[in-house]
Parts: C-alpha cells; structure tokens; sequence
C-alpha cells in the first residue's frame, strides 16, 4: 500500500503540523493568547505572528511531498528538522523567560519526537544508502 516505511510518518508530520497551523493562521488572537497570557492588539504583530503560522501551513505540503517519496525529499526533512529545532529552543526560551505558558510544553514534546523519528529517518536512510552503494561496487 505504501511505498516507503516512512510514508506514514510524514503523512502524521503533515497532519501535526495542519493542526497548529490551522487554528494559528485562521484563529492568530486565540492562539496568541492560549501562548502567550496575554492579547495580541498591535497589528504589526498580529501579522508577524499569524506569519509565522503560515510558514508553518508550508510545512504541511512539505512534507506531504516528502511522504510520497521519502527518500527523495530528504532535502525538505532537514529544512523541517531545522525549523522545528528552532522553534522548540525558542518556545522553551520564551518559556523560561516567563512570556509563555506551560502550553508550550504539548508542542515541544510533539516536535521532539518528530525531531527523534526524523534522525532515525535519515539514520536509517543513509544507512539504506550505504548498503545499496556496497552492493553496487561489489557486483562491478
């Protein structure tokens, strides 16, 4: 049905990230404030913010390319894999600095693990890719 192992796990990184996204970019003051403690009032920040959660919609195409060929799109997994380590050092920067609430913690914890299987991702990609390489220079 699929054709690579990792299919399923970006199809639920896409999904993860279409969940935020979502309620981020259509419902920005909501969101900022569920984050935040506070009201989002100033519109160059309204615009920044629900920006940011547009950048974050791109990731869902991202890797929804990347789940229907895994092994090809590895380019578009480090681009994720470095936007979502960002964004956990920032959340928890914030957090610890008192300008975010303990929500944060939900989506640091999902984008550590997404940044977990994405190591075992390429582990075992380059691992697979190696072994091909092996396999190819002995039949030559």
């Amino acid at each position: 049905m699929f054709r690579h192992p990792f299919t399923i796990l970006f199809l639920f990184a896409s999904v993860w990230n279409l969940c935020g996204a979502l309620f981020g970019f259509f419902n920005t003051e909501s969101t900022f404030e569920l984050m935040f403690n506070q009201q989002l009032n100033d519109p160059l920040m309204l615009a920044i913010y629900q920006g940011s959660w547009g950048t974050t919609l791109t990731y869902v195409i991202g890797y929804l390319l990347v789940a229907r060929n895994p092994a090809k799109h590895y380019g578009v997994v480090i681009t994720g894999s470095i936007g979502k380590l960002g964004f956990i050092v920032t959340l928890l920067k914030l957090y610890f600095l008192g300008i975010a609430g303990p929500i944060v913690f939900m989506i640091v914890m999902g984008d550590v693990v997404f940044l977990a299987l994405f190591a075992n991702y390429f582990y075992r990609l380059f691992k697979s890719q190696g072994s091909y390489s092996k396999a190819k220079e002995a039949r030559a």
